[in-house]
Order: C-alpha cells, then structure tokens, then sequence
C-alpha cells in the first residue's frame, strides 16, 4: 500500500527561493533528483534550474522528469550566471568535475559529495565562492531525508540561508558547528537507513524461524518499521513511545531486556564509531589525491 511521506517531514517555516536565482547542478543523479524534484514543488522556476549530467540515458530522464529544466553535458557551461551551485558528483569525480570551472563572484556552492573537504574544494575553486559542506540521506528520494550542514565561519547568513533552503527541498536540515562533525552525521544519519534495514531483515529471518512464512513475516517486519516511524516523527519521545508499549512482566518487556543484557547499544555505538572512523580516513584519502 502506499504511504503518504509527508508525515515523515519536519515542519519548518518555509522562505521560498526567488524565481530569479539560478541553480546549478553538477551531476544529475538521484540525490540531484530529489533536490530538482521538491524545489519545482516549492515553486521555483525550472527555467532557472540547470544540471551537467554527461550520460545521455539519464539525461533524457532528466528531461522527462522535468520538463523546462536546462541540461548540459559540461559543468563548465551550465555554472554561468548561477547564484548556486549543488555538486553532485562521486568523490573520486569532483577533481575532473571542478577542472576550469568559473563561478560568478559569491556564488554558493554546496557540496554533497561524501569525504570532500572544504579545504579540498577551496584549492579548486578558490576564495571568490561561498563553500558549504552537506551530508544528505537516501530518505531524501521521499523529500523526508535529513542533511547535516556546515559552512566556513566567513560564509555569510545569506549564504547559509540559500544553501538550507535549497538542502530542505529534499527534507530536514541540521547545522554543525565542526566540520569534522561531517563524520558523525555520515555515520549516524547518512548510514542510518542501512541500519533500519538490517534490522528489518533481522525481524524477518527471526519471524521465519518462529514458524512464520517467509512472505508472511516480511510483510509483519516492514509495516512495523514503518508504522513505528510514523510514530516517532510525531511530538513524543522515542524513549516514551518506548515505555507505552512495553508493559511490565509482558512479552515486550522480555525481548527488551534480553536485547539491553546481550549489549545491543554498546553495538550499536561500536557500529557508529567505526564507520565514524571510516569516513574519516576516506575523506583523508580524497584529500592526498586532490
């Protein structure tokens, strides 16, 4: 059945984008998408919206997706006049990607590449730009992702500004105050929905040795997921929706306690750290190469 993915989003008070200001996207794939997809939803002009995507299959989709979008196949000719530019390419493609790029003084630039620094970026395109540095999630194909945010000190409100609202067309944002923070939203939030459904599999393969049919348990599995997701993005606290279904002496109780004595949040915080530790040395990688 389908479910309606407005109840996953945050609300927030929405500032729409002039019709005027020109986006860039280096790259048009699904992350890309999504942006294009919830700032058209929003309002803006698909006359002032332009993405370089070199494949010729995907940029026919593009183009069925959205019509009046612009297309190019060079980064180089789409960035003119652009008051923004979102780059959403793969890391090991940012260096060819940003060769004899030319951006318009002050132009917001918003990177969404996994493990690419700012600092990084500053040496290809220098100090005239306005740098941001975001770490989106797959949930943002449904425009209920969350991206976690960060921008160079001298980068201005203005700036911030533009980059957050063109990051929320796609779902919730989160600022930080460290870059270096940029690991830990990887590891909680941009890898969290492998960990959901691992878990769901987990339900599944359990459901199935209880006697359950394969098809019959993966169905109890995924509406469960889901429906406790919609009550988790309501006002309650997840430790509260917790305690309300878990009734003292029940059978809730006992799987819980089982799951807190075989030490499921030390694993739980052990997963996080090593894949904390793993976008690190991927970004230290992407680093030395560029």
């Amino acid at each position: 059945m389908p479910y309606d993915t407005a109840q996953f989003k945050t609300t927030f008070e929405e500032t729409p984008l002039p019709m005027s200001e020109r986006i860039a996207f280096i790259g048009g794939g699904n992350m890309a998408a999504s942006l294009i997809g919830g700032l058209l939803k929003a309002g803006h002009s698909p006359a002032q919206i332009a993405v370089a995507e070199p494949l010729a299959e995907r940029s026919a989709w593009l183009q069925h997706e959205f019509p009046g979008v612009q297309l190019g196949t060079q980064a180089t000719a789409v960035v003119t006049g652009a008051r923004a530019v979102v780059l959403a390419v793969k890391p090991q493609q940012m260096r060819e990607a940003l060769a004899n790029l030319a951006l318009d003084a002050g132009c917001v630039v918003v990177s969404i590449a996994a493990g690419v620094t700012l600092a990084s970026l500053r040496r290809s395109l220098g100090g005239g730009v306005h740098l941001v540095r975001s770490m989106p999630n797959t949930p943002a194909l449904l425009g209920a992702g969350i991206s976690g945010l960060y921008a160079e000190p001298s980068v201005p409100a203005a700036a911030r500004a533009l980059a957050e609202r063109i990051l929320r067309a796609a779902g919730d944002c989160v600022w930080l105050e460290q870059e270096t923070q940029i690991d830990a939203v990887t590891a909680l939030s941009g890898s969290g929905p492998a960990y959901f459904f691992l878990l769901t599999e987990a339900l599944r393969e359990a459901g199935v040795q209880l006697g359950l049919a394969p098809e019959v348990a993966a169905r109890l599995a995924r509406q469960t997921f889901v429906g406790s997701a919609l009550m988790a993005a309501g006002e309650t606290d997840v430790q509260q929706l917790r305690a309300q279904v878990t009734s003292k002496g029940g059978t809730t109780q006992a799987a819980l306690e089982h799951l807190e004595q075989a030490g499921l949040r030390k694993l739980f915080a052990d997963a996080l750290r090593a894949a904390e530790a793993r976008s690190r040395e991927l970004g230290a990688l992407l680093s030395k190469e560029s």
